[in-house]
């Protein structure tokens, strides 16, 4: 990993900023982390990336509600968990379509709500965020790697010159 000491100060930097953004508007600092996480999860990158995050993940929120809500119908545990297995299947074949074809995002979207007990006012807000983390995150990364290259250029140009000056 050639730019950790970049990926480490965005990282450590945004996150903080993160969980401090979390306490004042009382967001649920982990799930954000588990949408920051989905970023950089999957496969995509940019933009791109981000709303993979989201939409896989706010498609698993959609199917752990529907879990929630349907097997709340029935008083057999026996449909919750067939109920379980299907939606199951339905995660993973959503994946065909090209904007939900990260599996884990769904997945972590349905365990978020399923441990939120399908609380979606205080799912949605942090998990959107956390996409936004990652992506946020990745351009920050970006953007210490040119300056690091920008200072390491500057310093080999001022050492050609200290080196050529010193031959006179």
């Amino acid at each position: 990993m050639q730019h950790r000491w970049q990926i480490a100060l965005s990282a450590g930097f945004l996150a903080a900023l993160w969980a401090g953004v979390a306490d004042v508007f009382q967001l649920v600092t982990w799930i954000g982390f588990l949408g920051c996480s989905t970023f950089f999860a999957q496969t995509e990158s940019g933009f791109k990336g981000m709303m993979m995050a989201m939409t896989t993940n706010l498609s698993g929120v959609f199917w752990g509600w529907t879990i929630i809500a349907g097997s709340q119908m029935f008083t057999s545990p026996l449909v919750s968990y067939a109920l379980t297995g299907i939606v199951t299947s339905i995660m993973c074949l959503q994946a065909s379509y090209r904007k939900l074809a990260f599996i884990p995002g769904a997945f972590i979207g349905c365990c978020i709500t399923f441990a939120m007990n399908a609380d979606i006012s205080a799912i949605l807000p942090p998990l959107m965020l956390g996409a936004m983390l990652g992506y946020s995150m990745s351009l920050l990364t970006e953007q210490l790697i040119i300056l690091t290259q920008k200072l390491q250029t500057i310093s080999q140009a001022s050492a050609t010159t200290h080196t050529s000056n010193s031959d006179l």
